[in-house]
């Protein structure tokens, strides 16, 4: 499987976790929610639907007749059908969500993982965060480093424009240093009021979560 379809597959079994919904609405939950899909078409969608329900990790159902009128271009039957996660497609997404090898650090799926943090536990969300910011921090003193090396060699907006990728990136990490920063002080604040004795005795309050 590629790189590409793997973000894809992710991404369809985290919105179907949601609620069941049919190919039209599931595109446009992909285009909408999550942007780096929208250059997907149905021609990549609907492979990845059949192969999903091969695996046995989606179900397809009869809908209700009140899909969206602007899904007429599609076939009678593609209109028709639901998808829905199976019990072994919830197992499958699970899986996917606590993996945080470096796919989950790249740009396009780093995006993606992201927009499920809220599915996400608080250690996972540490380990994907830390490592997109190491990546971004190499990332970023090759960018410098290529600066300098070349800075006389370049005209003047060239220079710029290279200037305007390093702001970009140093953007990212300032932002990616505050999430951190924000989970570890959620994490102390749960592990004060446990050590403490006075915390709920029902035990930590899930809103206490980051929630981006």
């Amino acid at each position: 499987m590629s790189r590409r379809s793997g973000i894809l597959e992710f991404a369809v079994l985290g919105l179907l976790r949601e609620s069941p919904m049919h190919g039209y609405e599931l595109r446009k939950r992909l285009n909408t929610s999550l942007g780096v899909f929208r250059a997907f078409s149905y021609g990549s969608l609907y492979p990845c639907l059949k192969t999903l329900v091969q695996q046995g990790w989606l179900a397809e159902e009869q809908g209700t007749g009140r899909e969206d009128p602007r899904a007429a271009p599609l076939t009678n039957r593609r209109a028709r059908i639901v998808y829905r996660l199976t019990a072994e497609g919830k197992e499958r997404f699970e899986e996917l969500l606590g993996q945080t090898g470096p796919d989950a650090w790249e740009d396009e799926h780093f995006g993606v993982r992201f927009a499920f943090f809220g599915q996400t536990s608080r250690d996972v969300r540490m380990r994907v965060l830390e490592g997109r910011r190491s990546r971004l921090e190499e990332r970023l003193a090759k960018m410098r480093a290529s600066m300098a090396r070349t800075r006389e060699k370049l005209d003047a907006y060239t220079l710029e424009l290279q200037r305007h990728g390093m702001e970009s990136v140093e953007r990212e990490v300032r932002w990616l240093n505050e999430l951190i920063e924000s989970e570890r002080e959620g994490r102390d604040q749960r592990d004060q009021r446990g050590a403490g004795g006075g915390g709920d005795p029902r035990g930590p309050d899930p809103s206490d979560d980051f929630t981006p």
